[in-house]
């Protein structure tokens, strides 16, 4: 049931006053929590490609009689669709902006724990907006303030080349990546005014779903090599997602860029800067149309040498990440589904055949990486037993097992190499709640993005009775102190072999990972290759 939804005035001191609304439950008239949408964390850049800009000091979201109007939702950068995310209209190129949800009453004295949550979709597409935290607040007692940021997506935030960086050479700015330098930039928002909500800065938990697990782990590689009183992040939730590869070079990010231009028809043969003019004037809609038309069309990370370092994956495979992690005392909560592969058999699949299998991993991973993956995988070139076919089936287990399954148990075991063991909170979902029937077929059980409802508490739809206290026993309760800070969270598990596991039936059971030696096996064989043009992958 919808909550009730009244006018809420807000002073942010410095930052003047914003109108949010706040959320009753309709049932029992008592507030769920205060929710404030499309706050803006950060200035659009001055041309496309470029940073956005921090607030300055002076900054106002308005006046008392005049506040900034903050009952909506935060901008939408423009995307390709996926079945079952309907966006509509409104799309802009002025995405930076979050949804901030505050528990009602008043805070604890050092206040409200923070989680800041960054939304998935293959770094592709994607929004906070059709996230709904109130009953988490309301009905689970969740008590912690949630940042949900809006940020630059595909080629608008992840294109690269060497004429972007001779671009952000002339302004002193970084190139490329910059969907996750607006992660970054929300981030610090939070920390500098989370206090003006009643928020605790130095008790903020990232997390993320999806892609935006993935960006979690580049997030937390960036901070934990900051000083440590410029590190934000304190804790870190990785749900259904893990880093696979270096991410590609330079070299492969231009050849991208070249294919965008020729489908553009721009010269190769213009200077830097009249590429750039060109192409900053092409409109979003089909600037967004062409590059999702082109072979290679996922825009995805370079190793940059700034936010992405070219050692990172070294740095995981000697344990050094893991001796930072440790010495910062940071826990991580990470997991999966038991049917991942359903819902990534559907994101651009391939025709039915192994060549096409092997192109579309192309754009996603490293050739090198992929070449691997098809002779560990696919030895003899046929379709494995059991497997029904090359589009749906084999591209959906090979993904999943790139995206989660394998590659996050090898993130695991480069932790532990680190000394960060105790450090970790490992689960597996495979309890489906009703309401997730909504938008996913029953058919795809537990597949990737069901678990949204439960770590949601229903996200927007209403729970069923049973539903709620298998939910909060199982995962909700512990997540709650997790971000709380709490030592003892009631996880169970004694080693980072063992997961947490909500089982079909609601129990749950402490696993033994039955999936660990077979990914150990894929993890190794893809750690001593690397890309042509970046560092190579160091041997166990």
């Amino acid at each position: 049931m919808e909550p009730l939804r009244s006018p809420y005035l807000k002073s942010l001191e410095h930052r003047g006053f914003v109108q949010g609304v706040t959320l009753t439950d309709r049932t029992s008239n008592s507030p769920w929590c205060h929710y404030f949408g499309g706050l803006r964390y950060a200035l659009p850049p001055t041309e496309r490609w470029r940073k956005a800009q921090r607030l300055p000091p002076s900054y106002s979201y308005g006046t008392k009689d005049h506040p900034g109007q903050c009952a909506g939702a935060a901008g939408v950068c423009p995307q390709p669709s996926f079945p079952g995310l309907s966006l509509g209209e409104g799309w802009g190129e002025d995405c930076f902006q979050c949804n901030v949800w505050v528990p009602a009453g008043e805070p604890p004295k050092n206040g409200w724990p923070v989680l800041v949550f960054i939304h998935g979709g293959f770094l592709q597409f994607g929004t906070p907006n059709v996230f709904s935290a109130g009953a988490l607040l309301g009905e689970a007692a969740f008590n912690a303030i949630i940042v949900m940021p809006a940020y630059r997506l595909g080629v608008f935030g992840f294109l690269y080349s060497s004429e972007l960086e001779h671009d952000a050479a002339t302004v002193s700015e970084p190139v490329g990546n910059q969907g996750f330098w607006d992660q970054r930039l929300a981030l610090e928002w939070t920390r500098d005014n989370i206090t003006l909500f009643g928020g605790n800065p130095s008790q903020i938990t990232i997390s993320g779903y999806s892609a935006g697990a993935y960006s979690v782990f580049y997030q937390l590689s960036y901070d934990i090599h900051l000083p440590e009183d410029q590190s934000i992040i304190k804790q870190a939730c990785i749900w259904s997602n893990s880093p696979v590869a270096q991410p590609k070079a330079p070299t492969s990010a231009q050849t991208q860029f070249d294919e965008l231009l020729s489908a553009l028809d721009i010269p190769l043969t213009l200077s830097w800067a009249d590429k750039l003019a060109q192409l900053r004037s092409v409109p979003s809609s089909k600037l967004l149309s062409v590059a999702t038309g082109l072979k290679v069309n996922q825009f995805r990370p370079t190793t940059d040498s700034l936010f992405i370092q070219p050692t990172i994956f070294q740095s995981l495979d000697n344990g050094n990440i893991g001796r930072r992690i440790a010495a910062r005392n940071i826990r991580i909560m990470l997991g999966e589904c038991r049917d991942e592969g359903a819902l990534y058999a559907t994101w651009y699949p391939p025709q039915n055949d192994l060549d096409s299998l092997y192109n579309r991993l192309l754009a996603d991973y490293p050739a090198p990486i992929v070449d691997k993956l098809v002779k560990l995988y696919y030895p003899d070139g046929k379709l494995p037993s059991g497997c029904r076919d090359w589009n749906c089936d084999a591209f959906g287990r090979i993904y999943a097992d790139m995206q989660v399954y394998k590659m996050q148990r090898g993130l695991v075991h480069s932790l532990v190499l680190g000394g960060a063991a105790h450090l970790l909170y490992r689960y597996r979902i495979e309890y489906r709640l009703k309401c997730a029937d909504n938008t996913i077929p029953p058919e795809w059980g537990v597949t990737h993005s069901t678990d949204q409802y439960i770590w949601m508490w229903g996200n927007g739809s209403a729970l069923q009775t049973d539903e709620k206290s298998i939910i909060q026993h199982a995962l909700i309760d512990p997540l709650t102190r997790f971000v709380h800070g709490e030592l003892d969270i009631g996880w169970g598990t004694k080693s980072h072999r063992e997961m947490r596991t909500l089982k079909s039936d609601g129990s749950v059971e402490i696993w033994q990972d039955g999936l660990w030696d077979e990914a150990m096996q894929v993890w190794k064989a893809l750690r001593v290759v690397g890309e042509q043009g970046s560092a190579p992958i160091a041997k166990l």
